[in-house]
């Protein structure tokens, strides 16, 4: 597991959870229990919509302070319904996340590219 020097900010997860993601809508998936796993292994923040519905039930992993300093970005993971993901998510939370440790090549299913926010006129 990657220690973090102290005064750091951690690796920090988001979690969908409004219209379609943490709902009905996607169905045979214990959203409560996802959630409580990976509060197990870093912060999470329960957003609303992320506007990828499509990607449903969305997760965004943020690098940690020192692995933003070493160029990672936030990791976005979509279609995360099974448990053995949601596993693989907190397992390499666990180990630092973007930046720290090697992302497990089984995330790449699951990996995806938002579209970009429009800006406010």
């Amino acid at each position: 597991m990657a220690v973090e020097p102290a005064g750091t900010v951690p690796c920090r997860v988001v979690v969908c959870r409004d219209c379609c993601c943490g709902t009905a809508k996607v169905t045979g998936v214990d959203h409560a229990a996802q959630t409580a796993r990976l509060r197990a292994e870093a912060p999470v923040r329960v957003s609303a919509c992320l506007d990828v519905c499509d990607q449903a039930n969305v997760i965004v992993v943020q690098p940690s302070s020192v692995g933003r300093a070493a160029g990672a970005r936030p990791v976005w993971l979509g279609l995360v319904n099974d448990p053995a993901a949601t596993e693989d998510i907190a397992a390499w939370v666990r180990a630092g996340g973007p930046g720290i440790a090697p992302q497990p090549e089984i995330l790449d299913l699951y990996a995806f590219t938002p579209p970009r926010r429009r800006a406010a006129s």
